[in-house]
């Protein structure tokens, strides 16, 4: 009798997704059932024998992985719409393997947690939290707290593909005055129900209220938030990081709050991730951190993980990937 293809999974699904993998009868599933990350010793011995992998962000593919694989992999499916960390020209060289991603299905979870962040900082909801958990209240008052609001201001979005669209999208209601965005190149057709204007990245810096960062990240806007970026921004203005962590230069950041730079930054991507809890942006005021939530719901997770199931699927078995990135 012929053996079935291998798959091997990198962590516990989300629930749905993982039922659906514990039913497939066309491959052999071995899977790092657990929702904290694999080692990297596991992670080499697992797909050793693998036909198919299914991996997240968390787990570094390159040269040494791809060497490791000793059945003929056919297929890497991670469960992100990023690629970063996989080395795209140690798989180029090792030829033949496909590489399947999961986008479109994270947007609307992405965006709107964008949008959390951008409200959090702005009405200081870090210091109004820690003054409930700490009991240290007084009454009512009219001068202490004050956040703002975005009536009449402008937003600037780095970064206009399918999220940094959408948060616009959601944004735009709260009284934004005007929209600026930086991409690659105009998006007309996106932009032009939003009344968006195509700006250059310093003019976004100069003129924003509000800048959210949902670009990919890669060479050209690895640490981009730096320094020279934080002195272009208005005193009064709010960073929104819902992208990648490495985008931002995060000693830059620490420096620039201290420095009253920029009003409030709100992340929900760091480097490392998970943040120390003793790291100066964790204990800063004017910083709000939640820990890589932006596609953490039930629908947008079970959609990923059913996509990536798919795609690894589809790569298993010769089949065109539902979603492939293009080497």
């Amino acid at each position: 009798m012929s053996r079935r293809p291998v798959l091997f999974v990198t962590r516990e699904l989300p629930s749905l997704a993982q039922r659906r993998l514990e039913s497939l009868k066309t491959v052999e599933v071995r899977q790092h059932n657990s929702p904290l990350p694999i080692s990297r010793q596991q992670l080499l011995e697992g797909v050793n024998a693998a036909d198919g992998l299914i991996c997240l962000l968390s787990e570094k593919i390159d040269k040494e992985l791809l060497q490791a694989t000793s059945r003929g992999l056919k297929v890497i499916s991670t469960v992100s719409v990023g690629y970063d960390h996989v080395d795209i020209p140690a798989l180029k060289s090792h030829g033949g393997i496909k590489l399947g991603y999961t986008p479109d299905v994270l947007t609307d979870a992405t965006a709107d947690t964008t949008v959390l962040l951008a409200l959090m900082a702005s009405r200081r909801a870090k210091e109004a939290l820690q003054i409930v958990a700490t009991g240290a209240g007084t009454a009512f008052s009219l001068s202490r707290g004050l956040g703002t609001q975005f009536t009449n201001k402008t937003l600037g979005i780095v970064g206009f593909g399918r999220i940094g669209c959408a948060t616009a999208q959601r944004l735009l209601p709260f009284g934004f005055s005007r929209i600026l965005y930086s991409a690659s190149r105009a998006h007309e057709e996106r932009a032009k129900p939003l009344g968006a204007q195509y700006a250059p990245f310093d003019q976004i810096l100069a003129e924003s209220d509000l800048i959210c960062i949902c670009c990919p990240l890669n060479e050209r806007t690895k640490g981009m938030f730096d320094k020279q970026a934080f002195s272009k921004m208005k005193k009064e203005a709010i960073l929104v990081n819902s992208a990648r962590g490495a985008i931002v230069n995060q000693d830059d950041l620490v420096e620039a709050l201290d420095s009253e730079q920029l009003a409030h930054a709100a992340l929900d991507v760091t480097v490392p991730e998970p943040i120390p809890a003793d790291h100066p942006l964790v204990k800063h005021p004017r910083c709000t951190i939640l820990p890589h939530i932006g596609s953490a719901t039930e629908e947008t997770r079970n959609d990923m993980a059913n996509l990536a199931i798919d795609n690894a699927l589809a790569g298993i078995f010769g089949e065109p990937l539902k979603a492939e990135v293009s080497l």
